[in-house]
C-alpha cells in the first residue's frame, strides 16, 4: 500500500464513524494497539519535543525505508503518534519528506484537537520529518 492509499484509507476510516466522540473512541484504539516501548527506549533522547504530554520517537531504517515506533503517557496521544506511525512507516525518506498528512484536515482533526494537543501532533510529523531528512543525507553520503 502506498502513502496515498494509506491517507484515503484514513480518510474512510473516520467518515465511517458518526462522530467526534466516536473518532476519539477510534484514536484511542489506535493507540491501544501500538506496541510499547521497551523502558530502555523511554529516554530523554527519544522524547518529542513540544509535546504536551510525553512522546517518545525511535526509528530504524532498513532496506530504504523508515520505521518508526512511538509511545506516549496519554491514552489520545498515544492514539494520535500511533495514527502517524502507520502513515508514516515503511516509507521512503523521500516520500515522508513529500507527503503532508492531508488526512488531519480532511477528517477535520485540527479543529477538534486542543491548541496543545495540535502543537503536540505538529511537533511529532515535524520530528518525523527531520529523522527522514537524517536518513536521506546519510543515504546521499554513502553513494
Amino acid at each position: 500500500m502506498d502513502i496515498q492509499e494509506k491517507q484515503d484509507r484514513i480518510i474512510r476510516e473516520f467518515q465511517a464513524l458518526s462522530d467526534w466522540q466516536e473518532r476519539y473512541k477510534h484514536i484511542i484504539k489506535k493507540g491501544q494497539k501500538l506496541p510499547a516501548l521497551d523502558e530502555e527506549h523511554k529516554v530523554e533522547d527519544n522524547l518529542v519535543r513540544g509535546c504536551q504530554s510525553q512522546v517518545w520517537l525511535v526509528t530504524e531504517f532498513e532496506d530504504g525505508k523508515v520505521k518508526f515506533r512511538a509511545d506516549s503517557d496519554a491514552a489520545i496521544t498515544k492514539g494520535l503518534v500511533a495514527l502517524m506511525v502507520n502513515f508514516y512507516s515503511d516509507e521512503e525518506p523521500d516520500t515522508i519528506l513529500s507527503t503532508s498528512p492531508d488526512f488531519i484536515k480532511k477528517i477535520g482533526m485540527q479543529e477538534h484537537l486542543s491548541p496543545t494537543r495540535s502543537n503536540g501532533l505538529a511537533s511529532m510529523i515535524k520530528q518525523m520529518k527531520i529523522y527522514a531528512m537524517a536518513y536521506k543525507a546519510k543515504m546521499a553520503s554513502q553513494e
